[in-house]
């Protein structure tokens, strides 16, 4: 038996095609394009024949009679038993004038070719859509009754199935399969559609909430999903067994869902908080038709909602058909495959299947380069502080990742030896001495900076200084608040500022901000650090809806406490579990590659709550480590101590292993 397949390529046609050479003296005869030669030796291993069964027909699905030459459809003529035309455009993105080309002006010229070849049996592969948005259950004898075909996908699917009606003039019969999706049995899928666009959505929601928070859903319209192998069993079945003409088939699940119920399926199959209550999504409908458009008016409103709609992969359209209005009758299609053990799998069953295949070979993020090298390779970056502590391990990692590396620093034999460290490891730093506390100092750095690289892709702020100290200690000491704050707030507000425009003028740039882990707890003894850290953040906040239009991004990394030279004087912290500057650079990383507004540990974020909530019981939380952990030596103005770990209390040292990275 002789077969002709158009969208042989597609993910549909595929699969046909490999079903129907498995027939018994089947051979294939497929429409493909010249410049696609180069998948047929592809094709062929995956349909497991070669050039004498599965032949390729070069044409063009939106040229008359497909394009096909004279001297193929004269050796084609009376051959063909059965025309499967499957070529179509099937995405909601597509523009106006392609679906219309392929949709409609494909399914004439492939109606033209079939006529002319005097094919046995044309068969139609249309969609649901062809049904619209019609109110009800659409049966499928139905035609005319289709309903709100505005939209070009609907529009194309509704014109090309009346072109077969009207004009083939070979038997001809019409499958409507529903939304299609992966394998039921390996998840197997080529594009993001239909139910996947919201796999992103439940990914993001998995990620932030533990899987038995409870979530509020949408309840929406109906919804109808089959996977790949029932649509191409039942088609391969129909077509072979129904030789009446001029019938239609819903290759749809009997079953059928609505849109929340369809969400709660795969967010259970994703491991991610289940819907437990369902809003029904007509109710939003009490909103006035002008207070939405006029809301859409609004130029904030208008970026919001494509910037969410942009960063969860859904299309324009898709919102529309949240309340998808049609149910699909299909007692014909299981009439046809009655006897046949072909049934639509219950989605339940296999939902878990699409979601791992998407999770691994169709989400976006696997196709993003997320490796250090990636981000900086070649980009320019300054690394304030970074002769040593968190800035020199992050200047290693960078220089190793290919950025050109900028260290500044105030001691010129600290950064000659980090050089002589990174040419040792094979690559070099960039080292400027400046001390960006002394503003005037400040601005030569910049201007030297600026004249020998323009300007920098990345700038870490992570020069600072700290204070570890009672405010009753600090009475006499007014000066302390002043260092911290002309360091860690205005010498990063310098440099920062210097760069701002040479950032804005190349529309990209990263800054990232070493804050602490105290901003979000209020630790006490470090009032003069925290609050310099604390103007730190809010400066960035402010700075970054401004410049969120310009391609410039901030990062505040909350850092919780690392061992570096910065808390050597403080001898209590010889036995406190504390970050490695390595680990610490590894955040820093982090920041440049996911650019997140914030990094923070869940011990600060759970500070910072509670002092949110709570700020009663968190205040008390904080006097009462204030009390536990004396002033170190240094901050009394002592020598140092070794003795200092052995006066604290069980409880202390057992907080200090508790709460790791907090300042006490």
């Amino acid at each position: 038996m002789n077969y002709f397949v158009t969208g042989a390529t597609g993910f549909i046609g595929k699969r046909l095609v490999k079903k129907l050479l498995q027939r018994k003296g089947a051979k294939v005869y497929f429409l493909l394009r010249k410049e696609s030669a180069g998948k047929l030796a592809a094709l062929r291993e995956y349909w497991g024949v070669g050039a004498a069964r599965a032949v390729a027909v070069h044409g063009d699905l939106t040229r008359k009679k497909l394009g096909v030459s004279a001297e193929d459809s004269k050796k084609l003529k009376g051959e063909i038993t059965h025309f499967y035309h499957l070529a179509a455009v099937y995405d909601l993105q597509a523009d106006e004038e392609s679906q219309i080309a392929v949709n409609i002006g494909g399914t004439r010229s492939a109606v033209e070719f079939a006529r002319a070849i005097e094919a046995g049996h044309f068969h139609h592969v249309s969609s649901i859509a062809a049904a619209g948005l019609y109110e009800g259950v659409f049966r499928e004898d139905m035609f005319e009754e289709a309903e709100n075909c505005e939209h070009p996908y609907f529009r194309s699917k509704h014109e090309s199935e009346k072109i077969v009606r009207q004009e083939c003039t070979r038997p001809w019969t019409v499958f409507r399969p529903a939304l299609v999706v992966g394998h039921s049995v390996t998840g197997e899928m080529d594009k993001i559609d239909g139910p996947y666009y919201f796999f992103k959505l439940i990914q993001r929601i998995r990620k932030l909430l533990p899987p038995w928070m409870p979530m509020v859903g949408l309840e929406g319209g109906r919804i109808n999903i089959v996977p790949v192998d029932f649509v191409v069993d039942a088609l391969d079945c129909i077509s072979h067994h129904e030789r009446a003409g001029g019938r239609c088939f819903h290759l749809v699940d009997p079953v059928g869902y609505r849109v929340g119920d369809v969400l709660d399926i795969f967010s259970k199959a994703a491991h991610a908080p289940r819907m437990n209550l369902f809003i029904n999504a007509a109710l939003l409908g009490f909103i006035p038709k002008a207070v939405r458009k006029g809301l859409m008016a609004l130029g904030p409103v208008r970026r919001m909602r494509q910037a969410i709609m942009t960063d969860l992969g859904l299309p324009e359209d898709i919102l529309a058909f949240v309340n998808y209005p049609t149910r699909f009758d299909c007692r014909e299609t299981l009439a046809a495959l009655k006897g046949s053990e072909i049934a639509c799998p219950n989605l339940h069953d296999y939902a878990w299947r699409l979601w791992d295949y998407w999770e691994r070979h169709l989400d976006p993020d696997l196709f993003i380069d997320r490796s250090l090298r990636g981000t900086v390779g070649g980009k320019v970056v300054l690394i304030t502080g970074g002769s040593s502590g968190i800035g020199l391990a992050t200047a290693h990692k960078f220089a190793e990742a290919g950025a050109t590396t900028l260290i500044c620093g105030r001691d010129q034999d600290k950064l000659d030896a980090a050089c002589r460290q990174a040419e040792a490891r094979g690559y070099r730093f960039i080292a400027y001495s400046a001390d960006i506390a002394d503003m005037a100092d400040s601005d030569r750095f910049i201007k030297a900076l600026i004249a020998d690289h323009g300007g920098v892709d990345f700038l870490i702020n992570n020069a600072g200084r700290s204070i570890r100290r009672a405010v009753e200690a600090s009475y006499d000491r007014f000066h302390d608040y002043e260092r911290t704050m002309q360091l860690n707030y205005f010498g990063c507000l310098r440099v920062t500022m210097g760069l701002l425009p040479g950032m804005t003028a190349r529309g990209r740039g990263h800054i990232v901000n070493i804050s602490s882990i105290g901003v979000l707890t209020n630790a006490p003894r470090f009032s003069a650090y925290v609050a310099s850290k604390a103007a730190l953040d809010a400066w960035t906040r402010c700075a970054s809806s401004e410049f969120a239009d310009v391609g410039i991004s901030f990062t505040t990394i909350n850092m919780p406490l690392v061992r570096t030279p910065m808390i050597a004087p403080t001898q209590l912290y010889n036995n406190v579990p504390t970050l490695a500057p390595e680990e610490a650079a590894d955040l820093v990383a982090q920041a440049c590659i996911f650019k997140p507004v914030r990094i923070a540990t869940r011990l600060g974020i759970a500070g910072e709550v509670l002092h949110a909530l709570m700020p009663c019981i968190a205040r008390i939380a904080m006097n009462t480590s204030f009390r536990m952990f004396p002033d170190s030596s240094a901050a009394k103005g002592e020598a140092g101590e070794k003795g200092e770990r052995a006066r604290l209390s069980p409880e202390a040292q057992a907080m200090q292993q508790m709460m790791r990275g907090i300042h006490f």
